[in-house]
């Protein structure tokens, strides 16, 4: 559209540019406008990664080492440098960002692996059947390999202790050198808040059996066909490491065989989810329906198969598989600073298709993670854009970490080997779950890790609140509204602080290395750790206005002149659903292992450190119990009482210690 040029216009023209030549210095020398997260960058990083393109990005898996490139792509394309090169070239290949490491990713089976039924007549035993492999039966993925040659068995219906419940599936019967008989499916069904949920988890109901001497489990398929049946695909999905005990999956048809050689007439049903009407929520209140619901109830006590016996000879071999910590750096450019670095990290990866971890586990789908973590990932991509257009005083280390949800493999692999000595990392910064901010509500963990956190922490929300309402006349009104302790509203309004260093993500690795850390979290969800966790439930507003957050942080660290100090936090207080009544004190390494469970760190004041237990100690055993992996520790720790000693047994320098510790209740 053409526009007339008149005389009031050219003298109006003429006022603007005077009053813009007279304030042209002060805008000179005006600081420059900080950078400001977009909002659109990452809703396309939340989409990408969430997408089914990565199919859940379960560490070990092609879709997580897509991810894994995809990041990797990102930091070349903004110009950070890679923390593991192999050349000076300029164009850096992806693959110089990853920081590789291996972790037991599947088992496969070996060429021996064969079971057959034996029964006894007069005292000789014949073999009345060949089970056939993949069909009648399959080990399991964390099986022991084993032969093991005309081994009784006992059926134990579900094969649950639950002794605060007053429940022993083992009771009245020697299951010592036997194989035991259970059905797979949990007796309640697969509600994660069932009343025996916690008692019903297989690596726990092997553990069990183990303990009791049992030689083999024999768990009875729900489904008919092996290969979808709920527990092999879980196992199949998370298969750790060797639980110490030969663990199988038999059919349904195999079992009724076998019991049926034993002389025991057992209807072998899948119990529906809702059991003859009574709605999951009144389960407690009708022992009718879990009886028939739970078709082993009917015998209250475990049963010997006399006249049957097996054979059965068990080879898995176990696979490591590569996954990677994707890194890139931001060098510093103050001559004395830059030899100090501040980690910025999220962990990428996920559940791939759901098995063990996923709240979801009847369905095999994938696991998208939009908010878990690939809203921390794209915000740790947004501020590695913003900060390689800066000069920041120190180096700045940004850290897409792998296999977290598998115990923290990728951080504690970090800080084992780190890209930039651990003495000179002055802070970490962690982001997990950032996409579904709701009531302005931010928790932000660590605060007691640092005596610098809290002040700072308080005044950056303060400041970027009074920003946000936009200029004097807001910050004016807003002064009006302070509250009673004469604070402004901030960015966040409810601001939720923790102390605690310690807790379930990356941070905790890099705090038990003594470094101030800082986590920042919105909180659960009724998505958490299902398929439904999508890219379109994420409030990319709010996850813009907490990347803004932990940048000016980031920036506010980065600008000190003396590093921020180290604080020890002596109690717990980072609120988390262990489902443990009892406190010890210990950080464990999460990392899969079959000779105990290494200690990372102890809590100061805490009953693991009044007991003499160190970090570096490797428990193998607690309250009466083989500890052979984490699995074994925790579920020792949750039948464990508050104010009871228990004994408790490490290895330390190659050396049995024993020691003894009284937990504490958990608060």
């Amino acid at each position: 559209m053409k526009t007339r040029l008149r005389g009031g216009w050219l003298k109006a023209a003429a006022r603007l540019l005077a009053i813009a030549a007279f304030w042209a210095p002060a805008v000179a020398q005006a600081p420059t406008p900080k950078a400001t997260p977009d909002v659109h960058l990452l809703r396309r990083h939340v989409e990408a990664l969430a997408s089914a393109r990565f199919e859940g990005r379960r560490a070990g898996t092609p879709g997580a080492a897509r991810a894994a490139q995809y990041i990797a792509e990102e930091f070349a394309r903004l110009g950070l440098r890679p923390c593991c090169a192999v050349s000076a070239s300029s164009k850096p290949s992806y693959r110089e960002y990853l920081q590789v490491f291996n972790i037991t990713s599947e088992g496969r089976l070996g060429q021996r692996n064969a079971m057959s039924l034996v029964t006894r007549e007069n005292g000789a035993a014949n073999i009345a059947l060949d089970l056939r492999l993949n069909e009648d039966w399959a080990p399991l993925p964390w099986t022991s390999n084993a032969r093991l040659e005309n081994i009784q068995i006992v059926f134990v219906g579900s094969g649950i202790v639950a002794d605060e419940l007053k429940r022993d599936d083992y009771a009245g019967v020697d299951v010592r050198g036997k194989a035991v008989m259970l059905l797979s499916r949990p007796p309640e069904g697969e509600d994660p808040h069932a009343t025996l949920a916690s008692y019903s988890d297989p690596r726990r109901r092997v553990i069990s059996a183990r303990e009791r001497g049992a030689r083999a489990v024999i768990f009875v398929a729900s489904a008919e066909d092996l290969a979808d049946d709920p527990l092999m695909r879980a196992a199949s999905d998370h298969p750790a490491g060797d639980v110490g005990i030969v663990a199988v999956l038999i059919s349904q048809m195999a079992a009724r065989r076998i019991l049926q050689e034993g002389r025991i007439d057992l209807p072998l049903k899948s119990p529906p989810t809702q059991r003859d009407g009574v709605a999951p929520q009144d389960r407690t209140s009708s022992a009718e329906a879990r009886d028939k619901a739970d078709p082993a109830v009917h015998f209250n006590r475990a049963v010997l198969l006399r006249e049957v016996a097996l054979t059965i000879e068990t080879e898995m071999l176990r696979r490591g598989a590569e996954t990677a910590n994707v890194i890139g750096i931001v060098d510093g450019t103050d001559p004395k600073l830059k030899s100090e670095a501040i980690v910025i990290g999220a962990h990428y990866d996920h559940l791939g298709f759901g098995g063990r971890g996923s709240l979801a586990p009847a369905q095999r789908a994938i696991h998208y993670g939009a908010d878990d973590n690939a809203s921390g990932t794209a915000a740790l991509l947004e501020l590695a854009r913003l900060f390689a257009r800066e000069r920041p005083h120190r180096t700045l280390i940004f850290a897409a970490f792998g296999a977290e949800e598998l115990g923290l493999l990728g951080s504690n692999y970090y800080v084992r080997n780190p890209v930039f000595p651990l003495a000179q990392t002055v802070a970490m910064l962690n982001m997990d779950m950032i996409g579904r901010l709701r009531n302005e509500r931010l928790i932000v963990g660590g605060i007691g890790t640092s005596s610098r956190w809290r002040a700072m922490i308080d005044e950056i929300n303060r400041r970027l609140g009074e920003a946000q309402r936009g200029g004097e006349q807001d910050q004016h009104n807003a002064a009006r509204q302070r509250d009673g302790k004469g604070r402004s509203p901030g960015l966040f309004n409810s601001l939720v602080l923790n102390e605690d260093g310690f807790g379930p993500s990356d941070y905790a690795s890099f705090y038990a290395r003594r470094i101030p850390v800082l986590f920042f979290w919105t909180g659960t969800h009724e998505d958490y750790h299902k398929p439904s966790d999508t890219a379109e439930k994420i409030n990319y507003e709010g996850e813009a206005r907490i990347a803004r957050f932990v940048y000016e942080i980031a920036r506010e660290i980065d600008r000190l002149p003396q590093r921020p100090d180290y604080a020890v936090v002596g109690k717990e207080t980072m609120a988390r659903t262990t489902g443990f009544r009892v406190y010890l004190g210990t950080i464990p390494n999460y990392a899969e292992t079959s000779g105990g469970v290494l200690i990372d760190a102890v809590r100061e004041g805490s009953p693991a450190e009044r007991a003499g237990l160190k970090a570096g100690d490797v428990i193998i055993r607690l309250a009466g119990r083989e500890i052979k992996d984490i699995y074994d520790y925790t579920y020792a720790l949750s039948e464990m009482k508050a104010g009871v000693e228990y004994e408790l047994e490490v290895l330390r320098a190659g050396q049995r210690v024993r020691l003894r510790v009284t937990p504490e209740a958990r608060r």
